[in-house]
C-alpha cells in the first residue's frame, strides 16, 4: 500500500498551493457541509472532530453524510474522552461498518484527567483495533509552535514513536498540525521534522477566514503563539481588533517556500468563520494561482 492508494496525488507534487487540500467540520456542520459539497474536489479529505458533549451518534452521522457525498471522511478518535476499549471497538467499528472510514485522526485530547484507559494515542493504536477493522491511515498531530507538555525533541520523538508503530502494524501515518499564524516557524518545523527520518506526509493547518477577534480568541484555546510580531506577520495588528483576516500572506509564503527540504506537504483548513467562508478563500485562491 502506498500513500497514493490512501489519498490521490501523495506520490507527486502538487501543480498548485491548494491542490489536495482537506478541511475540518463538527458534527454540527452537518448541514452546512451539504451545501458547499458541490464546490470541494473529488475525494476531499474531510475530519470530523470529536467535540465535548457529543455523542457518537452525531460524529458517526456527520462522517456518513461526508461519504455519501463522495467524499473522504477522517474522524477524530480522542484518547482522553473515550470511557473504555469497548467502547473505542464500538466507535471504530461503526465508523467503518456505517461510513466505510479508512483513516482516522488520532489525538491524547483535553482533558487533564481520562475518562478511560487511554491517556495518549500511542494507548489506542496499541489496541490493534484500527488495523483489524480495516483502517488504512491514521493521523496524528504535529505542533509547529510548541506543545505546552513536551520539549521540541520530545515531541519529534514521540511523532518518531508512533509514524514507526503506525507503520508496523501494516497502516501508514499521516501529520496533522495544529493551526498557527507563523509560517516561518511552519516551515523550519517541516525542515527539523525531517532530520528525524519521519518521511509522513503533512497537512499543515491553516486558519479559514474569519474575524481577528474569533482568531486571537482561538490562538488563546490552543495554546497557538499569537505575539505581535507573529501576527504582524500574517497581516494582523493587535492594536486593531475590528474587521476580519484571512491566510493569504502565510499561504503565499509557503507556496513561494516549500522544497524538497520540506518533504510531502499539503494545507489543512479550520473553517474558525464558517464552513462556506472558507471554500469561498480557497476557490479564489486557486483561481489566481491557476492562471
Amino acid at each position: 500500500m502506498t500513500y497514493a492508494d490512501i489519498h490521490p496525488a501523495w506520490d507527486r507534487e502538487p501543480e498548485y498551493i491548494t491542490e489536495g487540500y482537506s478541511i475540518e467540520i463538527t458534527a454540527k456542520d452537518a448541514d452546512a457541509f451539504r451545501q458547499i459539497a458541490p464546490r470541494l474536489p473529488e475525494k476531499t479529505q474531510v475530519a470530523v472532530t470529536f467535540l465535548p458533549g457529543e455523542a457518537l451518534e452525531a460524529r458517526l452521522a456527520a462522517a456518513k453524510t461526508v461519504r455519501e457525498l463522495g467524499f473522504e471522511p477522517m474522524p477524530h478518535f480522542s484518547a482522553r474522552r473515550i470511557g473504555s476499549e469497548t467502547e473505542l471497538r464500538t466507535m471504530v467499528e461503526r465508523m467503518v461498518d456505517e461510513a466505510g472510514v479508512k483513516r482516522c485522526f488520532a489525538i491524547a485530547g483535553d482533558p487533564s484527567t481520562p475518562e478511560g484507559p487511554f491517556s495518549e494515542t500511542a494507548e489506542m493504536i496499541e489496541t490493534g483495533l484500527f488495523e483489524s477493522n480495516g483502517i488504512a491511515a491514521i493521523g496524528i498531530a504535529g505542533h509547529p509552535d510548541g506543545h505546552p507538555n513536551m520539549g521540541t525533541d520530545d515531541c519529534f520523538a514521540v511523532l518518531q514513536k508512533k509514524s514507526a508503530m503506525i507503520h508496523e502494524r501494516g497502516m501508514k501515518p499521516i501529520i496533522v498540525t495544529q493551526f498557527g499564524f507563523d509560517p516561518d516557524a511552519f516551515m523550519n518545523w517541516l525542515k527539523e521534522l525531517r532530520t528525524y527520518d519521519i518521511d509522513a506526509p503533512v497537512r499543515l493547518g491553516v486558519p479559514g477566514p474569519t474575524s481577528i477577534k474569533t482568531l486571537i480568541k482561538f490562538a488563546g484555546r490552543c495554546g497557538v503563539a499569537a505575539s505581535a510580531s507573529v501576527m504582524a506577520k500574517y497581516g494582523i495588528s493587535l492594536t486593531k481588533l475590528i474587521g476580519t483576516a484571512g491566510p493569504d500572506k502565510m499561504v503565499d509564503a509557503f507556496d513561494q517556500g516549500f522544497n524538497e527540504e520540506h518533504g510531502r506537504v499539503r494545507l489543512h483548513f479550520y473553517p474558525f468563520g464558517g464552513l462556506e467562508k472558507t471554500i469561498d478563500w480557497v476557490d479564489e485562491y486557486t483561481l489566481k494561482a491557476t492562471r
